[in-house]
């Protein structure tokens, strides 16, 4: 492996800390975007619980806000649900829109390396090709160590540049899946959140206009 980082010369060392920039990100967020982590199962149900035997307190909502991403978005539209169902739904957006930012954390990053890897190996080849056609300008033919060193250059930078581009682009799109995939279900959630509040109270307004 050594030999092989010496033989594509200096380019090699970008495109090794991409992969390790890659390696990286991908445990970072593959133990961020936990599901049950990210939108716990039992939450909506635990709040609904604290709500219905009046125990949210101040308390239990911080202690929902820091709970996890799904929790910040219910703690948020809890806190203005005595303003009408615009308002919470408002302030669930609003929650929403900071979760989603930090769902995505680093995913920009690994596009970026994705895409750059594979330039980094381009560009490794371009000069290692230079480099044969320069030592065969000044020494001809007949000199098949130094031919060989830059067509290996060449070849040993693409093929770097392509094995770290290809994992990289794999999981910068199945943490894009998996992201969608969370925020359909925290949407879900806070929907549930809205339509328990609210329709509750229209549903008791309504029986008693009509009593």
């Amino acid at each position: 492996m050594y030999e092989l980082i010496i033989a594509g010369g200096w380019l090699m060392l970008p495109i090794l800390l991409s992969s390790i920039v890659v390696i990286a990100i991908a445990f970072e967020r593959y133990w961020t975007l936990r599901r049950n982590k990210v939108v716990p199962p039992t939450l909506l149900g635990q709040v609904w619980h604290w709500m219905k035997q009046n125990q949210l307190s101040k308390e239990n909502l911080h202690q929902l806000r820091s709970s996890s991403p799904l929790g910040t978005i219910l703690a948020a539209g809890i806190s203005n649900s005595g303003h009408g169902r615009e308002v919470m739904k408002d302030s669930i957006e609003e929650a929403a829109n900071q979760v989603i930012h930090n769902l995505e954390k680093n995913l920009s990053p690994l596009g970026t390396v994705a895409a750059i890897a594979p330039l980094l190996g381009l560009l490794g080849t371009v000069i290692g090709m230079i480099k044969v056609f320069t030592a065969i300008m000044i020494e001809g033919t007949g000199n098949a160590g130094v031919l060989a060193g830059g067509i290996s250059e060449a070849l040993i930078t693409t093929a770097a540049g392509l094995t770290v581009a290809i994992p990289a682009l794999v999981f910068h799109r199945f943490f894009e899946r998996r992201v969608d995939s969370l925020v359909v279900e925290m949407e879900d959630q806070a929907i549930k959140l809205v339509d328990a509040i609210h329709g509750d109270r229209v549903m008791r307004n309504d029986e008693a206009s009509a009593g």
